[in-house]
């Protein structure tokens, strides 16, 4: 079920579905998110990488109070090169995913590619299908709008993430250096080549 929302270039907007018998909602995210979304995300990224102990206390502060300020969080989900996808279940934010265009790594075969910036869904969440509900709507969003390729970084050492995406087709095609706080990282860079899609048109 597709309904409208507050984008009227894009056509889907909304997505009902049933996972593992739980009701999911994934939709646009807008500016009025904002304050939903900052505290899941430093949540979810501090359940994720906290408790390395590759990863500083110092290091993830610095990162997230720069990352996941609400300014920054607003900024984002207003900047119109940036895809924001909220997924909900009974009201409740449960996880994001942000797209970003105009983004584009040198290892990266396409000219034109769109990247996954992020892709996060709450602990009490995952093994349920969600991460990859979420991804199918990046996919498709992203042939809508006639992206042939999709790319990310991925924290060398987050083995369960590369897994995930090896699955959905991702494959290996370089590194760059991440920084958390100022500790430089190396994130793996991945892409995936896209089925044509019928062109999209606002």
């Amino acid at each position: 079920m597709l309904e409208n929302a507050c984008k009227p270039k894009f056509k889907l907007l909304i997505n009902f579905m049933k996972v593992n018998e739980m009701e999911l909602k994934i939709r646009y995210g807008t500016v009025q998110d904002a304050e939903k979304l900052t505290p899941l995300a430093i949540k979810i990224f501090n359940d994720t990488f906290a408790d390395n102990p590759l990863n500083q206390p110092e290091d993830m502060d610095e990162y997230i109070s720069e990352a996941f300020s609400f300014e920054q969080t607003r900024s984002e989900l207003a900047d119109e090169n940036s895809i924001f996808f909220i997924a909900e279940t009974d009201g409740e934010m449960i996880g994001y995913a942000k797209l970003q265009k105009h983004s584009k790594e040198d290892c990266i075969s396409d000219e034109n590619p769109i990247e996954l910036q992020r892709l996060y869904v709450a602990h009490g969440f995952h093994g349920r299908g969600v991460a990859a509900k979420i991804m199918e709507t990046c996919f498709e969003e992203s042939k809508r709008q006639n992206f042939q390729t999709i790319w990310l970084g991925v924290w060398e050492y987050n083995y369960r993430a590369q897994k995930f995406y090896e699955k959905l087709g991702f494959q290996k095609v370089g590194n760059h250096i991440f920084m958390l706080g100022k500790d430089a990282q190396t994130d793996l860079i991945m892409e995936k080549k896209l089925e044509a899609s019928a062109t999209f048109n606002s």
